[in-house]
């Protein structure tokens, strides 16, 4: 065993901490234990919260239903996003995107943040999507991805930043479109 900071092999033990046996450098004089534990929830419980997340569920309602703050559903659904590929499979090209976002906060309500979403009511789950506040900058990368996809129309709530991008001939602006 080596000391973590100096990497020096002379250290002694300093008692125990939570349980755990304690070791001093006695170059360095840095505290550490033999070996830690693994922090966060483990990998099913990050599945679990993402698969009510992409059914549609609240993350305030993932916190009730799971336990797990939602903050930290906030954090597991950014680090999914950003492993996801940025373009969805062909046959999963929706003919009409729907396009929305929703406004949640982190650490507290003064702290806004918008999710940017792209989604296909026929599959489940989130084609694409961006973080960011309620501008037109933060669309923009979406954007971007959604355009790509040529789609006959794209369905949106009718807020102000979408005319900007979408030609009025394929913008449709419902709160609950439904293609069939």
């Amino acid at each position: 065993m080596i000391g973590p900071k100096c990497q020096s092999t002379k250290f002694k033990k300093n008692g125990h901490k939570r349980g755990k046996q304690n070791h001093l450098c006695s170059d360095c004089g840095h505290q550490f234990i033999d070996n830690y534990s693994p922090l966060g929830y483990p990998e099913y419980v990050k599945k679990h919260c993402l698969h009510l997340y992409v059914e549609g569920n609240g993350f305030r309602r993932i916190e009730r239903l799971t336990g797990v703050c939602h903050n930290t559903v906030i954090n597991c659904v950014k680090a999914s996003g950003l492993s996801l590929s940025q373009q969805p499979d062909y046959d999963e090209i929706p003919e009409v995107a729907q396009i929305d976002e929703l406004q949640t906060f982190v650490g507290n309500k003064k702290n806004k943040i918008w999710l940017w979403t792209s989604v296909n009511k026929e599959f489940a789950g989130i084609l694409a999507m961006t973080i960011g506040d309620r501008s037109a900058e933060t669309f923009k990368p979406l954007w971007k991805i959604i355009k790509g996809w040529k789609c006959f129309f794209y369905a949106t709530d009718g807020y102000a930043v979408y005319p900007k991008f979408i030609d009025e001939a394929d913008h449709i602006v419902s709160k609950s479109y439904d293609p069939r």
